[in-house]
This record gives structure tokens, C-alpha cells and sequence, in this order.
């Protein structure tokens, strides 16, 4: 892999963060009841979270000559994560967040695929700590979700 392929990746999962605080954000903040205060509170803790991920990428970035992208190359992809029409629908959210994060470990699996076979230590070593971190948010959701069956 080429040192193209490893920024394509830095690139797309520095956007990611960014989109993920949003749906954070923003389900933290539309979701009521009192069974949604324990996933609420998760939310907001990761919130802090994803934005140091997304500086780590956008550095990393800068090192390897690159800029990190603007508000004008951001497309929103997490359609699975958008605040539910009826917000108590906590399992909605839950399943949302599990998909982000299956597809961040998936970038960051390639991402470390990637810069190994590059020969970029430091790269894969961002990699490897976010990765870390994302996998640690899954087990998290994977719990509420086991408090919240889906009917």
C-alpha cells in the first residue's frame, strides 16, 4: 500500500470523529426518559473522546504533509445514527452507535493493515490506540443493548 492509501484513510476517519461527536451530541441531547439517562451519559463521556481521536488523526496527518480536511469535504454517512423521530427509542440510538462503531474499527483495522505494509510505525501505532478505544466503546453499547432488546 501506498503512502496515498494511508492519508485516504487517516482522511476519511478524521471525518468520521467529527460526524460521530455530532450524532453524540446531538442523541445526548434529544433522548428522554429515565432509561436513557445511563446511555446519555455514556454519549456525552465519549463525546471528549472522539474529538482527541480526531486531533491525533488530524496531527498524524500534518506529519505526513498533509491537511487535515475541512467542514467542505464532510459527508454524512451515519444515517443509522440520526436522532430517533420518537426520543425514547433508546434501542435505535444503541444499534446506531454499534454500527459506527463497527465501521471505525473496520477503517482502523485497514488503516493499521495499511501502514504496516508501508513500513509506518507510527501510523499504525495511532491506529492501534484508537482502534483500542473503539473496540472498548462497542463493549459499552454491547451491554446497553443486552439491557435494550430490540422488540
Amino acid at each position: 500500500m501506498t503512502t496515498d492509501e494511508i492519508t485516504d484513510l487517516l482522511t476519511k476517519a478524521y471525518i468520521d470523529e467529527f460526524e460521530t461527536v455530532m450524532n453524540y451530541q446531538t442523541n445526548a441531547i434529544v433522548l428522554d426518559g429515565i432509561h436513557a439517562e445511563e446511555v446519555k451519559e455514556s454519549l456525552e463521556a465519549d463525546i471528549q473522546e472522539e474529538l482527541d481521536h480526531a486531533r491525533i488523526l488530524g496531527e498524524r496527518l500534518k506529519q505526513l504533509d498533509e491537511s487535515p480536511p475541512g467542514s467542505e469535504s464532510f459527508e454524512a454517512n451515519q444515517h443509522s445514527l440520526q436522532p430517533p423521530e420518537d426520543t425514547t427509542d433508546v434501542q435505535s440510538v444503541i444499534e446506531g452507535v454499534l454500527e459506527a462503531e463497527e465501521a471505525a474499527i473496520e477503517t482502523y483495522r485497514s488503516l493499521i493493515e495499511a501502514a504496516d505494509d508501508a513500513n509506518d510505525p507510527v501510523t499504525e501505532d495511532v491506529a492501534v490506540t484508537i482502534l483500542a478505544d473503539e473496540e472498548a466503546h462497542r463493549t459499552e453499547f454491547r451491554g446497553f443493548q443486552k439491557e435494550f432488546p430490540m422488540d
